[in-house]
């Protein structure tokens, strides 16, 4: 009997990769989401075509279209939520509220499962880090077990950070079998336009050689994956039971490359020669990040193994083909 399992925010970046490497391995996938982000483009219509493919196209903010998914999954991921930082500077509230409302069906759909059901996967966020980072002496790269603490409760970036920490916590106390992923900086083709590689790389093909391209927050650190590692693991994860309970990175240990050496890398990859011009950190925007991965890799015995130059190419390749070029849409 095939092994179904469901998705939400499916239509997403992490979503649509992980629903392409699941169907390799004979899963039936149901791919919940309501587009208010995701596009229904060429890669989404091709993973439809496979008949253990499905999409349902519902609100999970509604309990009762929650419940009337199916009982037989074998194990759910829930990676819906609102997210960015120009809905989560302009919708707060809503990013707080509604991120854990959402959780809060999948929960009670979790417990409505028979007993084949294995885990639910919830997807929360390096962002659980910053108000360590902020406050105390946080050590980078950082493990799971880091104390967490909040930054100030009036900034609008505290309430995307809260709503998974929040988040973390209904998974702990809920009753369910559950792994816990902070993804880090995760990157790769058809991930939208609001993320610094992509943008970067628009950026630099729109240029002339020579342009200068301003650049913000050029000498905070990050470690950046790639998506088909990150969807590597996050298979391992749904295979191995020893992850069950488990809270888990997510990401690449190294390298923790500056902003300006990501910027640089665009630029060589797209091959021109342009000046970065400095502009100020962004607002909320943690200065180091890079996970301490020691504890994903001794339980799946995988680490990442696409570098950040061959990452960026193939990101690269991908936007030039689909978007720069021929003017394909892409998620918001």
């Amino acid at each position: 009997m095939t092994k179904k399992i469901l998705i939400t925010g499916g239509v997403g970046f992490i979503g649509l990769h992980l629903t392409n490497r699941l169907i390799l391995e004979g899963y039936h996938v149901d791919i919940v989401d309501n587009f208010e982000r995701g596009v229904n483009d060429k890669f989404l219509k091709s993973a439809l075509e496979n008949q253990n493919v499905s999409l349902k196209i519902l609100n999970l903010l509604n309990e009762d279209e929650v419940m009337s998914l199916d009982s037989d999954y074998y194990c759910i991921f829930h990676l819906a939520a609102i997210i960015g930082v120009v809905h989560v500077l302009n919708r707060p509230f809503e990013v707080l509220y509604d991120n854990v409302r959402m959780l809060a069906n999948i929960l009670k759909l979790s417990k409505e499962q028979s007993s084949n059901f294995s885990r639910l996967f919830f997807a929360s966020t390096s962002e659980i880090y910053a108000g360590t980072l902020q406050h105390f002496d946080i050590k980078v790269p950082t493990p799971e077990s880091t104390p967490l603490s909040v930054t100030d409760l009036s900034q609008p970036r505290t309430s995307y950070m809260l709503s998974k920490l929040y988040g973390e916590a209904l998974c702990q106390n809920s009753g369910t079998p559950f792994t816990i992923f902070r993804p880090h900086n995760v990157y790769g083709p058809r991930m939208g336009m609001v993320h610094v590689i992509p943008e970067q790389l628009e950026k630099a093909y729109l240029a002339k050689p020579g342009d200068s391209i301003d650049v913000f927050s050029i000498n905070h650190t990050r470690s950046f994956c790639f998506i088909e590692d990150a969807v590597e693991m996050l298979f391992l994860m749904l295979e191995n039971k020893k992850c069950e309970g488990k809270t888990l990175n997510l990401g690449s240990q190294s390298p923790e490359i500056t902003v300006k050496e990501l910027v640089e890398e665009c630029h060589n990859t797209v091959g021109k020669k342009l000046h970065i011009s400095p502009a100020e950190a962004a607002p909320g925007s943690p200065s180091r990040r890079a996970p301490d991965m020691k504890l994903t890799k001794e339980l799946l015995n995988y680490e990442s193994r696409i570098g950040l130059s061959e990452g960026i190419k193939k990101t690269y390749d991908w936007y030039k083909e689909n978007v720069f070029e021929n003017k394909g849409i892409s998620a918001l």
